[in-house]
Protein backbone atom coordinates (compact mmCIF):
# COMPACT_ATOMS: atom_id res chain seq x y z
CA UNK A 1 0.00 0.00 0.00
CA UNK A 2 0.95 3.57 -0.92
CA UNK A 3 -0.66 6.70 0.14
CA UNK A 4 -0.11 8.86 -3.12
CA UNK A 5 -2.56 7.17 -5.01
CA UNK A 6 -6.10 5.84 -4.68
CA UNK A 7 -6.45 2.01 -4.66
CA UNK A 8 -8.41 -1.08 -5.60
CA UNK A 9 -10.47 -3.32 -3.21
CA UNK A 10 -8.21 -6.07 -4.13
CA UNK A 11 -5.08 -4.07 -3.06
CA UNK A 12 -6.84 -3.42 -0.02
CA UNK A 13 -8.04 -6.72 1.29
CA UNK A 14 -4.35 -7.67 0.30
CA UNK A 15 -2.85 -5.17 2.53
CA UNK A 16 -5.23 -6.77 5.09
CA UNK A 17 -4.20 -9.65 4.76
CA UNK A 18 -0.45 -9.29 4.71
CA UNK A 19 -0.75 -7.48 7.93
CA UNK A 20 -2.29 -10.31 9.93
CA UNK A 21 0.32 -12.61 8.53
CA UNK A 22 3.33 -9.93 9.14
CA UNK A 23 2.03 -9.28 12.76
CA UNK A 24 0.19 -12.27 13.78
CA UNK A 25 0.53 -11.19 17.53
CA UNK A 26 -1.87 -7.93 17.00
CA UNK A 27 -3.66 -8.60 14.03
CA UNK A 28 -6.42 -10.86 12.64
CA UNK A 29 -8.59 -10.54 9.65
CA UNK A 30 -12.36 -11.90 9.85
CA UNK A 31 -14.78 -11.40 7.03
CA UNK A 32 -18.16 -10.26 8.98
CA UNK A 33 -20.18 -11.36 5.53
CA UNK A 34 -20.53 -10.79 1.73
CA UNK A 35 -21.88 -7.46 -0.28
CA UNK A 36 -24.99 -8.31 -2.55
CA UNK A 37 -21.93 -9.20 -5.29
CA UNK A 38 -20.78 -11.52 -3.29
CA UNK A 39 -17.63 -9.35 -2.22
CA UNK A 40 -16.20 -10.15 1.47
CA UNK A 41 -16.93 -7.41 4.24
CA UNK A 42 -13.22 -7.58 5.75
CA UNK A 43 -12.47 -6.41 9.44
CA UNK A 44 -9.23 -6.32 10.96
CA UNK A 45 -8.56 -6.15 14.72
CA UNK A 46 -5.65 -4.43 16.03
CA UNK A 47 -5.41 -5.36 19.60
CA UNK A 48 -2.62 -6.27 22.30
CA UNK A 49 -4.98 -8.97 23.42
CA UNK A 50 -5.47 -7.47 27.02
CA UNK A 51 -8.79 -8.63 28.57
CA UNK A 52 -9.74 -4.94 29.75
CA UNK A 53 -9.44 -3.18 26.31
CA UNK A 54 -12.00 -0.58 25.55
CA UNK A 55 -13.54 -1.04 21.69
CA UNK A 56 -13.56 1.57 18.52
CA UNK A 57 -15.20 0.45 15.52
CA UNK A 58 -14.21 2.62 12.31
CA UNK A 59 -15.31 1.77 8.72
CA UNK A 60 -14.83 3.91 5.70
CA UNK A 61 -16.25 3.81 2.24
CA UNK A 62 -20.00 2.84 2.59
CA UNK A 63 -20.30 5.75 -0.21
CA UNK A 64 -18.93 4.39 -2.90
CA UNK A 65 -17.64 7.50 -4.52
CA UNK A 66 -16.08 9.02 -1.50
CA UNK A 67 -12.33 7.42 -2.37
CA UNK A 68 -10.40 9.18 0.23
CA UNK A 69 -12.55 7.74 2.94
CA UNK A 70 -11.07 4.26 2.45
CA UNK A 71 -7.62 5.21 1.91
CA UNK A 72 -8.06 7.49 5.19
CA UNK A 73 -8.96 4.48 7.20
CA UNK A 74 -5.91 2.18 5.72
CA UNK A 75 -3.53 5.38 6.48
CA UNK A 76 -4.53 4.89 10.16
CA UNK A 77 -4.29 1.03 10.26
CA UNK A 78 -0.91 1.27 9.04
CA UNK A 79 0.24 4.05 11.72
CA UNK A 80 -1.41 1.35 14.26
CA UNK A 81 0.49 -1.33 13.05
CA UNK A 82 3.65 -0.43 10.82
CA UNK A 83 4.62 2.33 13.45
CA UNK A 84 2.94 0.73 16.87
CA UNK A 85 5.98 1.61 19.06
CA UNK A 86 5.69 5.26 18.11
CA UNK A 87 2.43 5.32 19.55
CA UNK A 88 0.63 6.46 23.01
CA UNK A 89 -0.25 3.84 25.04
CA UNK A 90 -3.83 5.01 25.45
CA UNK A 91 -4.06 3.64 21.37
CA UNK A 92 -2.29 0.57 22.07
CA UNK A 93 -4.09 -0.18 24.76
CA UNK A 94 -7.62 0.04 22.49
CA UNK A 95 -8.88 -2.96 20.49
CA UNK A 96 -9.50 -1.60 17.18
CA UNK A 97 -12.23 -2.99 14.22
CA UNK A 98 -11.55 -2.00 11.20
CA UNK A 99 -13.41 -1.97 8.05
CA UNK A 100 -12.10 0.09 5.53
CA UNK A 101 -14.66 -0.62 2.65
CA UNK A 102 -18.24 -1.29 3.74
CA UNK A 103 -18.98 -1.25 0.07
CA UNK A 104 -17.36 -2.94 -1.76
CA UNK A 105 -19.32 -3.17 -5.05
CA UNK A 106 -20.18 -0.05 -4.97
CA UNK A 107 -16.15 1.23 -4.44
CA UNK A 108 -15.33 -1.45 -7.93
CA UNK A 109 -17.99 -0.05 -9.58
CA UNK A 110 -16.04 4.08 -9.11
CA UNK A 111 -13.27 2.52 -10.40
CA UNK A 112 -14.63 0.61 -13.60
CA UNK A 113 -18.11 2.48 -14.66
CA UNK A 114 -18.99 5.43 -13.06
CA UNK A 115 -16.98 7.42 -11.01
CA UNK A 116 -19.40 9.51 -9.59
CA UNK A 117 -21.58 6.46 -7.84
CA UNK A 118 -22.78 6.29 -3.84
CA UNK A 119 -24.77 3.33 -3.75
CA UNK A 120 -24.75 -0.65 -3.52
CA UNK A 121 -25.02 -2.55 -6.47
CA UNK A 122 -28.58 -3.80 -5.45
CA UNK A 123 -30.32 -4.90 -8.61
CA UNK A 124 -32.95 -2.78 -10.09
CA UNK A 125 -36.21 -3.41 -8.00
CA UNK A 126 -38.43 -1.20 -10.19
CA UNK A 127 -36.83 -2.43 -13.69
CA UNK A 128 -34.49 1.21 -13.70
CA UNK A 129 -32.18 2.06 -10.91
CA UNK A 130 -29.93 0.25 -9.20
CA UNK A 131 -28.79 0.43 -5.88
CA UNK A 132 -29.60 1.08 -1.88
CA UNK A 133 -27.98 4.05 -0.05
CA UNK A 134 -26.79 1.87 3.08
CA UNK A 135 -26.37 4.97 5.14
CA UNK A 136 -30.02 5.23 5.17
CA UNK A 137 -30.37 1.19 5.80
CA UNK A 138 -29.56 1.07 9.10
CA UNK A 139 -32.28 0.30 11.68
CA UNK A 140 -32.36 3.11 13.64
CA UNK A 141 -35.55 5.53 12.10
CA UNK A 142 -34.96 4.21 9.29
CA UNK A 143 -37.19 5.76 6.21
CA UNK A 144 -38.07 9.39 7.88
CA UNK A 145 -36.77 12.23 6.84
CA UNK A 146 -33.64 12.67 4.40
CA UNK A 147 -34.09 8.92 3.33
CA UNK A 148 -35.96 8.43 -0.02
CA UNK A 149 -38.88 5.46 -0.92
CA UNK A 150 -37.72 5.93 -4.65
CA UNK A 151 -35.11 3.49 -6.06
CA UNK A 152 -33.88 6.40 -8.43
CA UNK A 153 -32.83 8.73 -5.92
CA UNK A 154 -29.58 8.97 -4.52
CA UNK A 155 -30.78 8.51 -1.11
CA UNK A 156 -33.10 5.58 -1.74
CA UNK A 157 -33.57 3.66 1.94
CA UNK A 158 -33.81 0.18 0.64
CA UNK A 159 -37.53 -2.04 0.89
CA UNK A 160 -36.61 -1.91 4.36
CA UNK A 161 -34.12 -1.09 7.43
CA UNK A 162 -31.07 -4.20 7.06
CA UNK A 163 -32.40 -4.85 3.77
CA UNK A 164 -28.88 -4.93 2.57
CA UNK A 165 -26.19 -7.65 3.23
CA UNK A 166 -23.51 -4.74 3.90
CA UNK A 167 -25.05 -3.36 6.23
CA UNK A 168 -27.22 -6.78 7.60
CA UNK A 169 -23.24 -7.67 8.37
CA UNK A 170 -22.22 -4.82 10.53
CA UNK A 171 -25.71 -5.38 12.61
CA UNK A 172 -24.71 -9.20 13.12
CA UNK A 173 -21.20 -8.11 13.86
CA UNK A 174 -22.39 -5.83 16.86
CA UNK A 175 -24.81 -8.58 17.72
CA UNK A 176 -22.31 -11.04 18.00
CA UNK A 177 -19.47 -9.07 19.60
CA UNK A 178 -18.15 -8.95 23.00
CA UNK A 179 -15.37 -6.12 22.45
CA UNK A 180 -16.71 -3.33 24.94
CA UNK A 181 -17.23 -0.36 21.94
CA UNK A 182 -17.29 2.94 23.34
CA UNK A 183 -16.70 4.77 20.07
CA UNK A 184 -18.11 4.14 16.29
CA UNK A 185 -16.00 6.15 13.70
CA UNK A 186 -17.32 6.51 10.33
CA UNK A 187 -15.80 8.46 7.82
CA UNK A 188 -16.95 9.89 4.46
CA UNK A 189 -16.43 12.80 2.35
CA UNK A 190 -16.60 15.93 1.66
CA UNK A 191 -17.20 18.85 3.31
CA UNK A 192 -14.41 19.00 6.36
CA UNK A 193 -17.57 18.16 9.36
CA UNK A 194 -17.26 15.88 12.75
CA UNK A 195 -20.88 15.31 12.83
CA UNK A 196 -22.32 13.34 16.02
CA UNK A 197 -26.15 12.41 16.49
CA UNK A 198 -29.01 12.47 15.88
CA UNK A 199 -29.21 12.85 11.99
CA UNK A 200 -32.54 11.88 11.85
CA UNK A 201 -33.89 14.91 12.80
CA UNK A 202 -33.14 18.26 14.35
CA UNK A 203 -32.60 16.90 18.15
CA UNK A 204 -29.49 15.95 20.19
CA UNK A 205 -28.96 13.34 22.19
CA UNK A 206 -28.48 14.12 26.58
CA UNK A 207 -24.53 13.80 26.71
CA UNK A 208 -24.67 16.06 23.28
CA UNK A 209 -21.78 18.23 25.56
CA UNK A 210 -19.43 15.67 26.03
CA UNK A 211 -19.77 14.67 22.23
CA UNK A 212 -19.46 18.22 21.49
CA UNK A 213 -16.57 19.05 23.57
CA UNK A 214 -14.74 16.06 22.67
CA UNK A 215 -15.18 17.33 18.19
CA UNK A 216 -14.26 20.78 19.48
CA UNK A 217 -10.93 19.84 20.98
CA UNK A 218 -10.14 16.87 18.19
CA UNK A 219 -11.04 20.18 15.60
CA UNK A 220 -8.28 22.50 17.50
CA UNK A 221 -5.48 19.67 17.54
CA UNK A 222 -6.43 19.07 13.85
CA UNK A 223 -6.16 22.83 13.13
CA UNK A 224 -3.35 23.37 15.38
CA UNK A 225 -1.40 20.33 13.56
CA UNK A 226 -1.30 22.47 9.90
CA UNK A 227 -4.79 20.42 8.78
CA UNK A 228 -7.97 21.64 7.57
CA UNK A 229 -10.76 23.52 9.55
CA UNK A 230 -13.11 20.88 10.58
CA UNK A 231 -17.06 22.63 11.57
CA UNK A 232 -18.27 20.33 14.77
CA UNK A 233 -22.28 19.97 15.81
CA UNK A 234 -25.20 17.40 15.61
CA UNK A 235 -25.54 16.35 12.11
CA UNK A 236 -29.33 17.03 11.34
CA UNK A 237 -28.69 20.51 12.81
CA UNK A 238 -25.12 21.20 11.42
CA UNK A 239 -25.94 19.71 7.95
CA UNK A 240 -29.24 17.91 7.51
CA UNK A 241 -31.75 15.81 8.60
CA UNK A 242 -31.01 12.34 7.50
CA UNK A 243 -32.52 9.12 9.12
CA UNK A 244 -31.13 5.37 8.74
CA UNK A 245 -27.61 6.32 9.67
CA UNK A 246 -24.33 4.19 11.00
CA UNK A 247 -23.78 6.88 13.51
CA UNK A 248 -27.34 7.40 14.66
CA UNK A 249 -28.08 3.13 15.26
CA UNK A 250 -24.94 2.87 17.04
CA UNK A 251 -25.38 5.43 19.23
CA UNK A 252 -29.31 4.46 19.60
CA UNK A 253 -29.56 0.69 19.23
CA UNK A 254 -26.31 -0.04 20.56
CA UNK A 255 -25.73 2.58 23.14
CA UNK A 256 -22.23 3.14 22.04
CA UNK A 257 -21.23 6.65 23.53
CA UNK A 258 -18.64 8.34 21.02
CA UNK A 259 -20.40 8.35 17.68
CA UNK A 260 -19.55 10.41 14.95
CA UNK A 261 -19.41 10.85 11.45
CA UNK A 262 -16.29 12.24 9.59
CA UNK A 263 -16.86 13.75 6.67
CA UNK A 264 -13.13 14.53 4.85
CA UNK A 265 -11.88 17.19 3.11
CA UNK A 266 -12.53 19.05 1.25
CA UNK A 267 -14.98 21.46 1.58
CA UNK A 268 -16.05 22.05 -2.35
CA UNK A 269 -13.21 22.42 -4.42
CA UNK A 270 -13.05 19.67 -5.76
CA UNK A 271 -15.60 17.18 -3.98
CA UNK A 272 -15.91 13.46 -4.47
CA UNK A 273 -12.71 13.73 -7.12
CA UNK A 274 -9.93 14.93 -3.85
CA UNK A 275 -6.17 14.60 -5.62
CA UNK A 276 -4.41 12.02 -4.20
CA UNK A 277 -2.14 14.37 -3.34
CA UNK A 278 -3.92 15.40 -0.41
CA UNK A 279 -4.33 11.80 0.79
CA UNK A 280 -1.77 11.93 3.62
CA UNK A 281 -2.92 15.38 4.57
CA UNK A 282 -6.10 14.37 5.27
CA UNK A 283 -5.19 11.02 6.79
CA UNK A 284 -3.16 12.69 9.31
CA UNK A 285 -6.07 14.95 10.55
CA UNK A 286 -8.34 11.59 10.96
CA UNK A 287 -5.66 10.33 12.65
CA UNK A 288 -5.74 12.80 15.13
CA UNK A 289 -9.30 12.73 15.63
CA UNK A 290 -9.21 8.85 16.17
CA UNK A 291 -6.39 8.91 18.75
CA UNK A 292 -8.58 11.98 20.40
CA UNK A 293 -11.26 9.54 20.84
CA UNK A 294 -8.94 6.29 22.20
CA UNK A 295 -7.44 9.07 24.74
CA UNK A 296 -11.05 10.52 25.83
CA UNK A 297 -11.95 6.78 26.13
CA UNK A 298 -9.10 5.48 27.86
CA UNK A 299 -8.51 8.39 30.20
CA UNK A 300 -11.93 10.40 30.82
Amino acid sequence: MTWSAYHRLSDIHGYLEYLANTYPEICSVQSIGNSIEGRPLLVLRISNGNAKNKAVWIDGGIHAREWISPATVTYIIDQLVEYREDQPKYVQDIDWYILPVANPDGYEYTHLVDRLWRKNRRPSVNGRCHGVDLNRNFGYHWGEQGASRQPCAETFAGMSAFSEPESLAQKNFFERSGADFQAFLSFHSYGQYILYPWGYDRFVPPDHKELDRLGREAAVLMKKSGGASYSVGPSGSLLYPASGGSDDWGKGTLGIKYCYTIELRDSGRTGFILPANQIISTSKEAQIFAYKVAETITHG
